[in-house]
């Protein structure tokens, strides 16, 4: 996999119940909006949210729609979830996996690298890393991922530390082989030019198209102009992501006539002053 992937926003309904219909009318908005693959259950999906049922069936759902690959989130906090999740994904047609470090009680790093190994000997489809310390806590060193990455099943990687300099360390020891993406989105130019395949990026839920341009000028050798592009969208990646975090980028969603949905509880919708501040940052794209 390469270029950008939304962590799809799941819809629910004010009662908090899966909006199917909105879900399958949210893939092809994002599609058609440029996205080179799409992100179920995620982090900015609400994954840890749901039970393992309702992921399988948003996966199921999103596969079905989608006419990009699809990579699942499958992770959970213990292995025999996670496995079963990974299973259920590839039953449901997924291209690859991505698995959240384990979190909640600390782990040492050979702990994590043993659970990853086990994860991906089990799994029919390609096991994707994903290191997210600003949520778990847990950070996946470089020296883990690029001893992991010699596994014949790990395919690849997410970071959303935002950590450069671990991210070029990352980059190197893992080879060329490894899919390498960035998770946050105010550093992704940065992270194209330290050797990314593309970006998993909440953003791209909101400003899809620019996100995918970011991707075509770093592409394109316009560095640059990548760089400005990202620049640009700072304030509005802050403001959908550690600011106001789901319910924000639900809100600016909506902004934008994309089928968003509400937030799950215990999430809370965001307030008239942020709706207007996410309102006009939108309005900007």
């Amino acid at each position: 996999m390469e270029g950008i992937g939304p962590p799809l926003a799941t819809p629910f309904t004010e009662d908090g119940d899966l909006d199917e219909g909105s879900l399958r009318e949210l893939v092809g908005w994002v599609e058609a909006r440029g996205v080179d693959f799409l992100v179920p259950c995620g982090s900015n999906s609400e994954a840890e949210l749901m039970s393992v049922e309702e992921r399988a069936r948003v996966v199921e759902l999103v596969v079905e729609e989608a006419s990009v690959p699809v990579l699942a989130g499958t992770g959970h906090p213990g292995l025999r979830e996670t496995k079963r999740q990974t299973q259920l994904a590839a039953d449901a047609g997924a291209d690859g996996a991505l698995v959240v470090t384990p979190f909640y009680f600390p782990h040492d790093e050979g702990a994590l690298e043993t659970y990853y190994r086990e994860v991906a000997d089990d799994a029919e489809i390609p096991v994707y890393l994903y290191s997210v310390p600003p949520y778990t806590n847990v950070t996946l060193s470089s020296d883990a991922a690029g001893r992991l990455a010699d596994h014949s099943n790990v395919a690849g990687m997410k970071d959303s530390s935002g950590n450069l300099e671990a991210f070029g360390r990352t980059r190197r020891l893992a080879g060329d082989e490894f899919d390498f993406f960035v998770g946050a989105g105010s550093v992704a130019a940065h992270a194209l030019d330290a050797g990314a395949d593309g970006g998993i990026l909440g953003l791209a839920n909101v400003a899809p198209e620019a996100c995918a341009e970011i991707y075509e000028r770093h592409r394109e050798g316009d560095t640059e102009g990548a760089r400005e592009l990202n620049a640009s969208l700072v304030e509005l990646n802050r403001a959908v992501t550690s600011v106001h975090g789901v319910p924000g980028l639900k809100a600016a969603m909506r902004a934008r006539g994309a089928p968003a949905g509400y937030a799950r509880a215990p999430h809370r919708p965001v307030d008239d002053e942020t709706r207007e501040e996410l309102e006009t940052l939108v309005a900007e794209l």
